[in-house]
């Protein structure tokens, strides 16, 4: 499992979690639709943290430069 995020690709990952966040405190934690942005922040957060996108491999995207 190889990395196949850039830098850039994880800032904005981090800031649509945030977002994700403020977004179902602002529905309120109980709602149907506060548990689904808090599930999209916590996969955008681990997909950020860890630089590799399940998603990207299996449509063959990769927004990492490669290596020199």
């Amino acid at each position: 499992m190889g990395r196949n995020e850039s830098g850039l690709d994880r800032l904005v990952r981090v800031v649509i979690a945030i977002a994700a966040i403020v977004g179902a405190f602002a529905v309120g934690f109980g709602s149907v639709g506060a548990w689904i942005l808090l599930v999209v922040a916590a996969i955008m957060l681990v997909t950020a943290a860890v630089g590799f996108c399940p998603l990207y491999r299996l449509f063959g995207i990769s927004t990492r430069k490669a290596a020199s």
